[in-house]
């Protein structure tokens, strides 16, 4: 007896979903294209928002900002929910590694007590700004029209809630898990004078209807200042005196501004370019809001690096922040 194994090939049908074939063709299909393209809501919502009795339940009205794709604003980082918790995993693990050296050579705690009392005040406290910003991208996430951004902007909310924990554990970090420093922090954000200028503009952006405007307003201008004027710039003059502890500390929330802004500046660079009426909201927007945290940020210029230095140093950030603005084709 003889058994005779035959092989066969089986030809699919189709090779990805219909609604994906019918945007790039039937072929195999990124994780990120299946899990982003045509997946907003459009027909069937049913009832109106009683909140919002003049639009639908998901509106493209909510924004000034009108595109003929809304899909064409696609993460230029490829996050879907998979790709993006595995990075952000992996990212975690560095961070814990990372603080954990800094406690066990007390990197922080080492610090003369001004310095450490200097962190208190000036650091601690952006943890209720990166509430605010939660806030913000929640609004996005919420309000905004086309699975592209707004998956980006849900992702968004998470990474702000992870970045005030950060602050929250560089806190414990100088009070010896007391959680001191975080109430200290929390009566510097609500009554020292020094704060209440960026607390109110925060406070100002949850107020702003567009959704667009609100995505501007913090992940371009605010998050464009912030960073670099009260982590970057200070860390390296407290390191002239202190040597490079704080360094260790605040590569994270770096290194994650950095991969952000590559986000930021596709949607804006993109939305810029679809039509001149798109450009010239995105440039009075950045106008209103750098001039707005340019001055809130004022006295936390001086509070970091004193009253010679500081205002140089948020100079050269506004000068930095224009000029990435103008190689978006987005001057302010």
């Amino acid at each position: 007896m003889t058994v005779e194994i035959r092989v066969q090939s089986v030809k699919p049908l189709r090779h990805t979903f219909a609604h994906i074939a019918a945007r790039f063709g039937d072929k195999p299909a990124s994780r990120y294209q299946e899990g982003t393209y045509h997946l907003q809501s459009e027909v069937n919502y049913h009832y109106k928002p009683l909140w919002d009795p003049e639009g639908e339940l998901y509106d493209q009205r909510r924004t000034a900002i009108q595109m003929k794709d809304w899909y064409a604003l696609k993460d230029p980082r490829q996050y879907y929910y998979g790709s993006y918790t595995i990075a952000r995993a992996r990212q975690q693990e560095a961070a814990d590694r990372q603080m954990e050296m800094a406690g066990q050579r007390g990197l922080l705690t080492d610090l003369p007590e001004a310095d450490r009392a200097l962190l208190v005040r000036l650091l601690l406290p952006l943890r209720h700004v990166e509430w605010g910003a939660n806030t913000n991208m929640s609004q996005m996430a919420a309000y905004g029209w086309g699975t592209a951004i707004t998956q980006a902007a849900s992702m968004g909310t998470m990474d702000r809630l992870g970045m005030a924990q950060h602050f929250s554990r560089i806190g414990l970090m100088l009070d010896g898990n007391s959680g001191r420093s975080l109430a200290e922090a929390k009566q510097h954000w609500l009554t020292d004078a020094t704060w209440q200028p960026l607390r109110r503009e925060t406070e100002n952006t949850f107020v702003v209807r567009d959704w667009f405007e609100t995505f501007v307003a913090q992940a371009l201008i605010a998050d464009g200042l912030i960073y670099p004027l009260l982590l970057d710039r200070f860390e390296k003059q407290l390191a002239q005196r202190c040597g490079h502890g704080l360094a260790t500390v605040l590569d994270f929330p770096l290194r994650w501004q950095e991969e952000f802004t590559r986000w930021v500046d596709a949607v804006i660079k993109t939305c810029a370019a679809e039509s001149e009426a798109n450009r010239q909201h995105i440039q009075a927007w950045s106008e209103k809001w750098l001039n707005a945290y340019a001055a809130a940020l004022q006295p936390l210029a001086v509070l970091a690096m004193g009253e010679v230095q500081g205002p140089v140093a948020l100079d050269g950030v506004k000068a930095d922040l224009r000029a990435r603005l103008a190689r978006l084709k987005v001057t302010a």
